[in-house]
């Protein structure tokens, strides 16, 4: 690209990634956008997301117990376990260089949407899609519909010969491939018969059960066979409208909501006919001259994990008590692992309310020490599993003891604009305030510029 700006370098960092991170901003200005996304998809060997707590053994996590203790004991240390993929998760999103990854991981978890209360699933399925991220859609889609988590949210470890449930084939398509209006309801009852028997063992591990799996022939997307879940998934897979579903809602995501429908069509035939490979299309989006164009940069409100993770890349900090965290994420309505149901979480101005709004704009002085938190931890009784109590962490959420490492912070800033590293569409008015609080130190200057309502675009 021609006359490359700052803007149009920092807009990359958002969209492919989370941000720049502190230590990229030296280099920024004299790095080229080519330069900068082969930095964001630099091969880097896989660190699968874990527990800090003990694994149980498989007959404690699986079979049912009369003991009512050793059930809540269990319960607490799953709770606990998913809390600690949950941080790590997000620690990887802050901390690895393989940022267009971890980006892309984020997009799959949302458009893959599950949870579940054993952590073993969990982990399962969100290091199949981080693993897979780059990868191909074929093997992506084939790691999550066999995966534990998602056959038991929807129900697929129910589904039998003469007593089909038809809710995993019907999310199948109409949330992960097709999209609505793409299948019929025979469709959906055919492809559910196609998925009997498609179940999991104690240990965790995809499993068919023959004996009740529907061997008749069945009619599926204009096709007449015996089919199996896995024909089911190749003849969705030959549907161009498949490509056309996925490659739009990654536009959504990664350029604009608002739908270039000729160049929606463009990517999703460069999609399909690369075989679904997931690097090609993004290739396709981020080389391209047309992604930098004023029109798409600045027009996306960031998401409560994107605001989040993109503070802590920025600003290095030590964070005493990691696990309120997750309750800044219940309380801006974005908890990693938990999505409200299979759809996913909203995007654009639903993430926006004049609760989650106001504490949007003070989340960087709370952070920083420079106001108190004014608001309750959040509870969930679903989430806790029965065993929360009246806010037992409410004085460490209140305080989360944060230190930031501000002489960094001054040196790697010191002679240059701030406002044009934080903001993505700086307008007159946000200029004027950057002007007003520059001679107060990069300190203050930096967290008024994240208290302000164009902080929350990029």
């Amino acid at each position: 690209m021609k006359g490359e700006t700052l803007t149009q370098k920092l807009h990359l960092l958002w969209r492919a990634g989370f941000g720049p991170a502190l230590e990229q901003i030296p280099t920024i200005d004299k790095s080229s956008i080519k330069d900068l996304y082969r930095s964001l998809t630099k091969p880097q060997k896989f660190q699968p997301v874990n527990f800090q707590k003990p694994e149980q053994p498989t007959e404690d996590a699986y079979n049912p117990m009369d003991n009512a203790e050793k059930r809540k004991q269990t319960q607490k240390l799953n709770r606990s376990q998913n809390l600690d993929l949950n941080i790590d998760f997000m620690n990887q999103m802050i901390l690895s260089e393989a940022q267009l990854n971890e980006k892309m991981a984020f997009f799959w978890h949302g458009h893959f949407a599950s949870r579940s209360v054993n952590p073993r699933f969990s982990k399962q399925l969100l290091n199949s899609i981080r693993r897979h991220a780059l990868g191909n859609f074929k093997d992506l889609l084939f790691a999550v519909s066999q995966s534990p988590s998602m056959l038991n949210f929807l129900n697929n470890q129910q589904n039998k010969k003469g007593h089909p449930n038809e809710n995993f084939a019907r999310e199948v398509m109409e949330l992960f491939t097709l999209g609505r209006g793409n299948y019929t309801e025979t469709d959906v009852r055919e492809g559910a018969r196609a998925f009997t028997g498609w179940a999991y063992n104690k240990q965790g591990e995809f499993i068919e059960r023959k004996n009740q799996h529907d061997t008749g022939e069945k009619t599926f997307l204009g096709k007449k066979g015996n089919f199996s879940g896995e024909d089911v998934l190749h003849i969705i897979l030959e549907k161009k409208e498949t490509a056309r579903f996925i490659t739009e809602k990654i536009y959504k995501f990664f350029v604009n909501e608002k739908v270039d429908e000729a160049r929606v069509q463009e990517l999703s035939s460069i999609f399909y006919q690369a075989n679904y490979a997931i690097q090609k299309l993004l290739d396709s989006i981020f080389l391209s001259d047309w992604f930098y164009e004023a029109q798409h940069i600045g027009n996306r409100i960031k998401s409560p994990i994107e605001l989040m993770v993109g503070m802590m890349r920025i600003m290095p900090m030590q964070v005493a008590h990691p696990e309120n965290l997750i309750d800044y994420q219940r309380l801006l309505g974005q908890m990693l692992l938990y999505p409200p149901n299979v759809a996913g979480w909203p995007n654009g101005k639903a993430w926006i309310d004049s609760s989650t709004l106001m504490l949007r704009l003070q989340m960087p002085q709370i952070w920083t020490g420079l106001r108190p938190m004014d608001y309750d931890a959040p509870l969930d009784d679903d989430l806790d599993m029965g065993t929360k109590n009246k806010n037992s962490n409410l004085r460490q959420f209140k305080n989360p003891q944060i230190e930031i490492d501000w002489n960094q912070v001054n040196d790697t800033f010191k002679g240059k604009k701030l406002v044009d590293y934080i903001l993505q569409s700086p307008n007159k008015s946000v200029q004027k305030v950057a002007t007003r609080f520059a001679d107060e130190g990069i300190k203050m200057n930096m967290i008024n510029l994240m208290s302000t309502p164009e902080y929350q675009l990029m």
